[in-house]
């Protein structure tokens, strides 16, 4: 399993790709400012392209929990409205250190929750209906610690902000290859030949810098959810039940009628990843029954995961997700779980197998 290391060097790598991104912006950007509006020097180009960078991510950063809010359909809980869901949500958050944050249900009968926001005092934790009817309580808890480990670990504000920069690497992209197109025979003079050439190039780099720094950001946020699936077990001492619950969701998500796509990269599971994963499992269902009951027992769904965790179609597929394999998440609990057995797990290892 990965260690705390490699989150520490995926950060890292996201921070390049977001350098990456910003110095192709600045050359796509001073390029174009020059080409297409006479009389700007480059250090006029600097400053625009900067300015605009910057506007970008604040906005991304800003609209981010509202279309959030929105198409979530979330239903904001009044004090007591939920007398247990508040008060494990004020305990858990209380042993954290961190401030109660705000709660909603989501009127959604698939099992899932998540959390968003713009700071860790304005953080809310939405769960949907369907969680807190197919799971018992020890299960929620352990999914209520994962999105606390989330507001603990600010994921929802540096994901909103890296997530933006791939994006803004495609759109660059797309402007400028899409300009060097209808300029082909628009422009006269000196730099008629190499303006197409010189926009194509632009174009071509930053669609490379888009696929380089999603794949960044995509690492970055499967490590964050094993992170806070680790901090789960520490908040709760208890992996098993973050490993029951992963499980029951991804089989919920998998036989949901509809798959909901809202704030998937939110959510404590990707329905769409749920559905293909359990797909998976099924076709392989007579391999890995053993004992040719027609059912896959504990055991040998273990098996199954181990067997799929070395899959070479699930690592490169999952290159593209935003959450690890399920069994994955499991395995790491189970180690977790093991190394409690043995005394020798205490806090200051809370993200050792991370």
């Amino acid at each position: 399993m990965a260690r705390l290391s490699q989150l520490k060097w995926a950060m890292g790598a996201s921070i390049f790709a977001a350098a990456f991104i910003f110095g192709a912006f600045l050359i796509g950007a001073i390029f174009l400012i020059q080409y297409y509006v006479v009389g700007f020097d480059v250090f006029t180009g600097v400053l625009l392209a900067l300015g605009g960078t910057a506007l970008f991510i604040l906005f991304e950063y800003a609209i981010g929990p509202v279309i959030v809010s929105a198409t979530t359909h979330l239903h904001f809980l009044k004090p007591g409205e939920n007398p247990w869901l508040e008060n494990t949500v004020k305990d858990l958050a209380q042993k954290s250190g961190i401030p109660m944050p705000r709660l909603a249900v989501v009127p959604n009968n698939s099992p899932n929750a998540f959390t968003y926001g713009r700071t860790t005092s304005s953080a809310v934790l939405a769960v949907h209906e369907g969680l807190l009817r197919s799971l018992n309580e020890d299960e929620v808890k352990g999914v209520i610690a994962h999105e606390l480990g989330h507001i603990k670990h600010k994921d929802y504000i540096v994901m909103t902000v890296l997530s933006a920069l791939p994006l803004l690497a495609y759109w660059i992209s797309q402007i400028t290859l899409n300009a060097a197109w209808f300029s082909g025979g628009s422009r006269r003079g000196r730099n008629r030949d190499n303006s197409g050439a010189i926009l194509i190039a632009i174009g071509v780099i930053s669609f490379v810098v888009y696929i380089l720094s999603f794949l960044a950001v995509m690492r970055l946020s499967r490590l964050r959810e094993h992170y806070a699936d680790s901090y789960s077990a520490y908040l709760t001492n208890n992996p098993r039940s973050l490993q029951s619950a992963l499980a029951k969701i991804t089989y919920g998500l998998s036989i949901a009628p509809k798959a909901a796509t809202e704030a998937r990269s939110f959510y404590i599971e990707d329905p769409t990843q749920a559905k293909r994963e359990v797909a998976e499992i099924m076709q392989k269902k007579n391999k890995y029954d053993l004992d040719h009951d027609g059912v896959l027992d504990e055991r040998e769904l273990e098996h199954a995961m181990e067997k799929e965790a070395k899959s070479t179609w699930v690592q490169m597929n999952s290159l593209f997700a935003t959450h690890p394999p399920t069994f994955r998440r499991i395995l790491l609990l189970r180690e977790i779980e093991n190394e409690m057995k043995t005394g020798a797990y205490t806090t200051d290892k809370v993200h050792y197998y991370v």
